[in-house]
């Protein structure tokens, strides 16, 4: 067996270890065949040789990610020690897409958000299917936001379908935009992280940022656009057919859904379920799955999404 000490001297140990060790003792979970004690700033790590090289080499992009970010999550600790291939996290610099409010840095986190970001360059429609929580809508509203501010397009267009609320909207407080708000709430909250306060007010004031429910899309022609569907799950098969001919010239079109989330009524199948069947084969097209291994919420989420899909198959 062999011994190495290894000194943590470029960032605050706490930092890295977290708080009573949490994150080391995540860290320890991924090296069950070498012993890691920690001592202060210092690290004794004891094993075969091969294993200690291993837990060096992902230490120190760890300690990078730490580096460069300014912090280490869980998540990001699953990410990088799960991996196989070359860290993620801390390739492609230079593929920020929107700087945000508060100093706030918006790029794609794990391969298939930068996935999605490739196949927008290359398509002028792509769907984005996978479970909660991986990032789809927030990456398609950064994208949406950068091409406005690139002046590629003159106005973003962000929709969804409140199934939910159905035909009974009536007994909800408030106008019809005061009733249809909850439903698009999570569009304002990614818009919210990347246009200050003031600015966004004015541009949903002037038309040039459009949130409204899918069934305000009817009749129009969408062009210079940037559209996003989110939650295109809940879309009934006529629905989303309206939606998909409402592209005009020079737009860019995003779905985003999750088909394990379908609320529509059992009577009706899922309008996202059958075009992903009939537009399969079409060019200009793009299709990016999403897994439980972009989850970028709680680490629980991730296991959640896991044991369902388990106990689904």
């Amino acid at each position: 067996m062999n011994e190495k000490e290894i000194e943590i001297h470029e960032v605050d140990p706490l930092d890295l270890f977290g708080v009573n060790e949490k994150k080391l003792t995540k860290i320890k979970s991924y090296f069950p065949k070498v012993k890691i004690i920690a001592r202060g700033n210092k690290l004794k790590v004891l094993g075969q040789s091969k294993d200690i090289i291993s837990f060096e080499e992902k230490l120190m992009i760890l300690i990078e990610h730490l580096k460069k970010y300014k912090q280490l999550t869980e998540n990001n600790i699953e990410r990088v020690l799960s991996s196989e291939s070359e860290n993620e996290l801390l390739l492609h610099d230079n593929e920020i897409l929107v700087f945000g409010n508060s100093g706030l840095v918006i790029k794609p986190k794990t391969k298939n958000q930068r996935e999605l970001v490739n196949k927008m360059a290359d398509n002028d429609m792509v769907f984005a299917i996978g479970p909660a929580g991986t990032g789809k809508t927030y990456t398609a509203v950064a994208l949406a936001v950068r091409a406005l501010k690139n002046k590629t397009v003159r106005r973003i267009i962000l929709t969804r379908p409140a199934v939910e609320a159905g035909e009974h909207l009536g007994f909800l407080p408030g106008d019809l935009k005061e009733k249809l708000d909850p439903y698009l709430q999570p569009l304002y909250d990614a818009l919210r992280d990347m246009i200050p306060a003031e600015r966004l007010n004015d541009m949903i004031e002037n038309g040039i940022i459009q949130i409204a429910p899918l069934a305000f899309m009817r009749g129009r022609t969408l062009d210079n656009a940037f559209v996003i569907l989110d939650e295109a799950q809940n879309t009934t098969k006529s629905q989303f057919k309206m939606f998909l001919t409402r592209m005009g010239k020079s737009a860019k079109f995003i779905i985003t859904g999750d088909l394990s989330q379908i609320d529509l009524p059992k009577s009706q199948q899922s309008g996202l379920k059958q075009a992903l069947d009939i537009l399969k084969d079409v060019k200009g097209i793009g299709f990016v799955r999403f897994d439980e291994q972009d989850v970028i919420r709680h680490h629980l989420v991730k296991h959640i999404i896991s044991a369902y899909k388990k106990a689904e198959e």
